[in-house]
């Protein structure tokens, strides 16, 4: 088969491949499990290429895109004593002052794809800052594999006070209005429904397919949510029954979109688990939101 499409691969596989990129089954397995559906002209180089990221040919905003501005910066970091490098991105012709957005990665450190959604915010009209939790370990290694591994060692709850101090480093820039939000995406959903129990003044919190919180905690959330789930994503998908009853108890502000049968990581386009619909849609809901809660 000289061309793979997103119609050959069963569900199976994609769920497969999310037992590996979250680290439950290693790479040894993964290839011995993905090699049952190299079947009817499929191989397993040729399945294997097809679903691993694919950064290079996905990029929306390059880097250099004379509409924004970027530069890599470093902050403090609460643990340590050290500091953490991001990504900060502006429009370029930026004068005044506008709403920050804490970009927050997944579980493989800030690749090129969480890059370039930092940029597509920026084009936006926003002030974003995307941080590498992977900086103390020396940072995003250039494959996700690898990434994976280093983010493994670190301590989330660590991780998570980084992302907090990335979000009082917004705050206080001189080219943002005080009013900060959150985006994250998988690991970084988590840190985005965390970040909301933990920051009382956080403008706005929109966690794609993240974990949730406990219960108990839902009380401290002041953040309006905005919340993307994947259907076909049932690990995480779990916990949200808890979780809406604890916010509708609490009468939390928030919103909840279930995308139909789409995957985990269905907004991330350098996989075949990207949903281009429902991606669409989900960052029009994102961006209009942050127009809401921080301008």
């Amino acid at each position: 088969m000289s061309e793979i499409s997103k119609a050959d691969i069963k569900q199976e596989v994609f769920d497969l491949y999310d037992d590996y990129a979250h680290s439950r089954i290693d790479r040894r397995d993964f290839l011995q499990k993905l090699s049952a559906y190299a079947v009817g002209g499929l191989t397993v180089a040729s399945l294997l290429s097809f679903i691993m990221p694919d950064y290079k040919g996905a990029i929306q905003i390059k880097e250099g895109d004379p509409r924004i501005k970027s530069e890599y910066i470093e902050y403090q970091s609460p643990k340590g004593g050290g500091t953490i490098k991001a990504l900060l991105s502006k429009p370029a012709d930026t004068t005044g002052q506008l709403g920050g957005i804490v970009v927050v990665h997944e579980n493989r450190g800030l690749n090129p794809h969480i890059e370039d959604v930092a940029r597509r915010a920026a084009l936006a009209g926003f002030i974003t800052l995307a941080p590498d939790a992977l900086t103390p370990l020396g940072g995003y290694p250039g494959n996700d594999d690898d990434g994976r591994a280093l983010q493994s060692k670190r301590d989330r709850n660590e991780m998570l006070e980084d992302f907090i101090a990335a979000h009082d480093y917004l705050k206080s820039h001189q080219h943002c209005n005080g009013k900060v939000g959150v985006v994250g995406f998988c690991f970084g959903g988590w840190i985005s429904n965390m970040m909301a129990v933990r920051i009382p003044d956080l403008a706005a919190a929109v966690p794609f397919y993240g974990g949730q919180p406990a219960p108990e905690d839902v009380p401290e959330i002041q953040a309006p949510l905005l919340l993307h789930f994947a259907e076909l994503d049932t690990r995480v998908n779990e916990g949200w029954p808890a979780y809406e009853a604890a916010l509708k108890e609490y009468n939390k502000a928030y919103t909840a979109y279930m995308y139909p049968n789409a995957n985990h990581g269905f907004h991330n386009d350098t996989t075949p688990r990207y949903d281009q619909a429902a991606a669409a849609l989900a960052w029009k809901r994102t961006i209009d939101f942050f127009k809401e809660h921080l301008e």
